[in-house]
């Protein structure tokens, strides 16, 4: 039996998926190479915005023709979007024989028996169930030799207004520190060198369970063989000092830090209920700037946020002037059923979001290019992650893709390189020492 799982997202479902893969391989299946020879193909969503959920309709148009050659065959969809549309969904995409969310993982191998065995297979939980924990028990199936995601915690406490993950994600959950450990333990046993640390809400860890997040980084930063240690994503408000300062005494900890700002105007910031002013944010860069010595950025930006003014966007445009992002992952705003902003007044036209977006794209296009040329010549420590076309391909410590000549043997290995040609999005580079 063979199986294939296109997902859509965030990191957070890519480790989902890594997650699944390993259920599916520890009850005996295999990975297709493509969807056309799968037996079981699951979907992966996101519902983050409206765009997820039309592919997601669009390749289950295409899946339905597997069932005209393998009527056997099972069609699954699982992650948010199926937390928030449940029934709905299915009578929507009646070729569904499957459906669960990110609350209940764990129970696919029942879920697929039920499917076998003719049953709609559809278990949606309104609240994560207690025996959650049961998924850590099941391996992970890695793209990645030497890059790990651990997931640290679930669900998010906020209740930012145009945002759905508190509904498909749930309340935030920590993950047992020595749950954490283990997972960590074995991933490098198995020669992963590199741990990302991934939560809706990351640094907000520990907050139930009596902990503070800087103690899980200097935890996961003792066990031996790890040589690098990032996280994503945290949230400006649960950003501590004590965090910040351990940014900087840890050597493991990458000097790189993904901090969503979404609008730089104060009034925007109100109506989506992020909990800080533009002032607080650029404090909050300042003080990472001086705990961690040449610590790069990026963020997440929101363009045309119900009533959002020429003005107001100006501020935007104003705050990533000032920080000088890396990289910036903007978005037009998707209006998402079940929330706040879904109903408010002042929507803006999609052809006004659309001249704010390419604004915005061509200041961080100058801004990226300003920021490569600083880079020309410098010496660089790189995570050889993989081998692309003749070359080895890593990415620095601040979290720059580099590749340069080389043996495939230096894969796996930290190495110095010497920046020959800079661009925005991939530096070019020499091999100068074979760090370890």
């Amino acid at each position: 039996m063979k199986y294939y799982i296109k997902t859509f997202g965030c990191q957070m479902n890519f480790n989902d998926s890594e997650r699944i893969r390993g259920i599916l391989q520890s009850i005996g299946y295999e990975p297709a190479q493509s969807w056309e020879e799968a037996d079981l193909i699951l979907l992966n969503t996101c519902t983050i915005r409206e765009k997820p959920d039309q592919k997601v309709y669009s390749h289950l148009g295409e899946y339905k023709k597997l069932k005209e050659k393998n009527p056997r065959a099972l069609i699954g969809v699982c992650g948010c979007l199926a937390q928030r549309m449940g029934q709905e969904l299915v009578q929507k995409a009646p070729v569904v024989d499957l459906m669960f969310s990110s609350y209940n993982m764990h129970q696919l191998p029942e879920l697929i028996q039920q499917a076998q065995a003719g049953y709609k297979a559809i278990a949606i939980l309104e609240e994560p169930p207690q025996d959650e924990d049961q998924l850590w028990e099941y391996p992970t199936v890695r793209d990645n030799q030497f890059c790990a995601y651990v997931t640290v915690m679930k669900g998010c406490d906020k209740n930012c207004t145009y945002c759905v993950v508190p509904k498909t994600r749930g309340r935030q959950r920590s993950r047992a520190l020595q749950s954490v450990l283990k997972e960590v333990k074995e991933l490098v046993a198995d020669g992963v060198r590199e741990i990302h640390l991934l939560g809706q809400n990351v640094t907000a860890w520990g907050q139930d369970i009596g902990l503070p997040f800087e103690e899980l980084l200097y935890r996961v930063a003792e066990v031996p063989g790890v040589e690098r240690v990032r996280f994503t994503t945290g949230h400006p408000r649960d950003l501590t000092e004590s965090i910040a300062k351990a940014m900087g005494e840890i050597p493991q900890v990458c000097p790189h830090i993904h901090l969503p700002v979404q609008a730089g105007s104060n009034r925007i910031l109100t109506l989506m209920d992020r909990g800080y002013t533009r002032e607080e944010y650029l404090e909050k860069i300042d003080m990472l700037r001086y705990y961690v010595k040449g610590i790069s950025f990026s963020t997440d930006v929101i363009v045309g946020f119900p009533t959002e003014t020429e003005e107001d966007f100006e501020d935007t445009l104003e705050v990533l002037r000032r920080v000088r992002f890396e990289q910036v992952f903007s978005f037009k705003y998707s209006p998402r059923p079940d929330t706040p902003a879904y109903s408010m007044q002042g929507q803006v036209p999609d052809e006004v979001k659309t001249s704010r977006m390419a604004k915005l794209l061509e200041l961080q296009k100058g801004i990226l290019a300003e920021i490569a040329l600083s880079y020309q010549n410098t010496e660089q420590e790189v995570l050889v992650e993989s081998s692309e076309g003749g070359k080895l391909v890593g990415r620095t410590r601040g979290n720059r893709w580099a590749s340069f000549p080389g043996e495939e043997h230096l894969l796996g290995k930290l190495v110095k390189v010497r920046v020959v040609k800079s661009r925005p999005f991939n530096m070019e580079c020499e091999l100068l020492q074979v760090l370890g």
